[in-house]
C-alpha cells in the first residue's frame, strides 16, 4: 500500500473529511439504515485514515442539536444539512456543534486508537486575541493527555468554517502565529483551508516552518462565483437561510473542479504534502486528483450521497 508521509508519520493515501464518522469513529443515526448500514464503519478500515470531528475548544450548540451524551445528533436528518442525493451535493450549517476538546479527551477513546490518525481544532472567538488564548488553551490540553495515545496524530487546523461567521479575510493574518503555537505539541499540523482560499494565501502558510501538509477540504461557502448554486438549488439564496440558519458550505461534484484548479495553481510551489477532497465521488475523480498533483484525497459526503461507491474510490485511491 503505498503510503504519503507528513511529518514523521507515513500515512494512507486515503483521508477520511473531518467528521464523517463523528468524534470518535461512532457514526451517526442514520448510518443504521440501508444504504448506509452496509457501509457503517468505513472510516475504521485499516487502509485509510480516520479524521475525528472538528472540536473547538469550549462546548458550541452551533446548529445541530445533540442529545445529553453531547456527541450524538438529535435528529436523524439534521435540518441543518440539505442534501442532494442525485446530484451528490450536501450544503451544511452544522457549525461545529460539540462538546468542546476537554470533554471529549477525557473519554478516553482517541488514547485508545492504535493507527495513526488526525485531529482536527478550530478556534472560534470572536477576537484575534481571544482565538489565539483559545489555541493556547487547546494545545495545552493536548500536551496533558497526548502521552497517553497508543497511536500517532497528525493536528489538522481549520481556517475559514463558513458557518462560524469568520471569513478567511479576517483569520489569513494569524495563521503563522496559530502554528508557532500549536507547534509545541511536536506533531504534524496540517492546516485546512477551502479549495476557494487565495492560492497566495495557501503558498504563504506552506513556507511556515512548522507547517507539514496542506489540506484542501473544507466547503465552499454559499455565494462562491465559481459555483453554479441555481443549477443545483434552483434558488440564488441558500435553502439554509430559508431554514433560519447562515448560508453553509457546500460539498459535492460542483467542487471538484474548482478544487484541482487550485491544486494545480499552487502545486509547483508548495513541496510539502497536499490532500485534496471535496466532490471525490468515483474512482475516476480520485485518480484525477491525483494526477493533479495530490499526494492524498480526502472523502467525506461520498458516504452521505454515494455509499454504495466507498470501496471502489478507495481502492482506486490507493493504486
Amino acid at each position: 500500500m503505498k503510503a504519503v508521509r507528513i511529518g514523521s508519520i507515513a500515512f494512507p493515501r486515503f483521508f477520511v473529511a473531518s467528521g464523517a464518522g463523528g468524534f470518535f469513529g461512532e457514526g451517526y443515526p442514520f448510518h443504521r439504515l440501508p444504504p448506509w448500514r452496509f457501509v457503517k464503519g468505513w472510516w475504521e478500515r485499516e487502509d485509510v485514515v480516520f479524521t475525528a470531528k472538528t472540536t473547538t475548544l469550549k462546548p458550541r450548540a452551533g446548529n445541530m442539536p445533540l442529545k445529553a451524551d453531547g456527541i450524538t445528533p438529535q435528529e436523524l436528518f439534521p435540518r441543518c444539512i440539505i442534501a442532494k442525493p442525485l446530484s451528490g451535493h450536501v450544503l451544511n450549517a452544522v457549525g461545529l456543534s460539540g462538546p468542546g476538546a476537554e470533554f471529549l479527551f477525557e473519554q478516553g477513546l482517541w488514547q485508545m486508537r492504535t493507527r495513526p490518525f488526525c485531529l482536527s481544532f478550530m478556534a472560534v472567538a470572536p477576537s484575534r486575541s481571544e482565538r489565539l488564548e483559545e489555541m493556547h488553551r487547546f494545545v495545552e490540553l493536548a500536551r496533558h493527555y497526548l502521552p497517553r495515545f497508543q497511536a500517532k496524530v497528525a493536528l489538522q487546523v481549520t481556517f475559514g468554517c463558513p458557518n462560524t461567521e469568520h471569513e478567511l479575510a479576517e483569520l489569513w493574518m494569524e495563521i503563522a502565529d496559530m502554528l508557532d503555537v500549536a507547534s509545541a505539541l511536536h506533531i504534524p499540523l496540517i492546516p485546512n483551508f477551502s479549495p476557494a482560499a487565495p492560492p497566495e494565501i495557501l503558498i504563504e502558510t506552506a513556507q511556515h516552518p512548522y507547517y507539514a501538509a496542506l489540506c484542501l477540504g473544507n466547503t465552499f461557502p454559499w455565494g462562491n462565483p465559481l459555483i453554479d448554486w441555481r443549477r443545483i438549488f434552483g434558488q440564488e439564496s441558500s435553502p439554509l437561510v430559508d431554514r433560519g440558519f447562515s448560508a453553509g458550505g457546500l460539498s459535492g461534484p460542483a467542487c471538484l473542479v474548482p478544487a484541482l484548479v487550485k491544486l494545480s495553481a499552487v502545486r509547483k510551489k508548495i513541496p510539502q504534502p497536499i490532500i485534496v477532497g471535496n466532490g471525490i465521488q468515483s474512482p475516476l475523480a480520485a485518480r484525477a486528483a491525483y494526477a493533479t498533483g495530490a499526494d492524498a484525497i480526502l472523502v467525506g459526503v461520498a458516504g452521505i450521497v454515494r455509499p454504495w461507491r466507498l470501496n471502489s474510490i478507495i481502492n482506486a485511491a490507493l493504486v
